[in-house]
């Protein structure tokens, strides 16, 4: 079995406005018709978020359009999804998010095989002052490549 990895969707939008502080990976429990939009690409990560409940890990706001052929086996979009993480880790993600004020935000959904596999974040959210910083060092990095590339030639 290949270990092939190929990329899905990425939630650009959690690397702008939470800073990242560990990465996990989790398995995502789907049905069928919900495989298949994935292997057509019609997914939203935008919005999402992870929660605890009863013990195991959920991704809400997790958008998967309606497989288009898939009549009356299409299920809600925006249904929470279980994710599939070993009790440990998910124990040590709870106390981590309700002790220390930090959020569980999906970064990237992947085929890694035939699995569909979830990339969470935990993530400490920026305030308005970090994102310009940020921004203001990008610029800065992007100015001194020009001037390098300039003088080079």
């Amino acid at each position: 079995m290949s270990d092939r990895i190929r990329s899905i969707a990425e939630n650009r939008k959690a690397r702008h406005d939470y800073f990242i502080l560990d990465r996990f990976e989790a398995g995502i429990e789907l049905f069928g018709t919900e495989v298949k939009s994935l292997r057509a690409g019609k997914l939203n990560l935008k919005d999402s978020f992870c929660v605890v409940k009863n013990g195991e890990l959920f991704a809400m706001g997790l958008h998967i359009s309606p497989y288009e052929a898939g009549n009356q086996f299409n299920r809600d979009p925006l249904r929470p999804k279980r994710l599939l993480m070993h009790k440990r880790e998910i124990s040590r993600l709870y106390g981590q998010v309700k002790q220390e004020g930090l959020a569980l935000i999906p970064l990237s959904l992947y085929f890694k095989g035939p699995r569909a596999k979830l990339e969470l974040g935990l993530c400490k959210g920026k305030k308005l002052y970090d994102k310009r910083a940020s921004e203001a060092g990008r610029q800065a990095k992007r100015d001194m490549d020009r001037h390098m590339k300039e003088r080079n030639l």
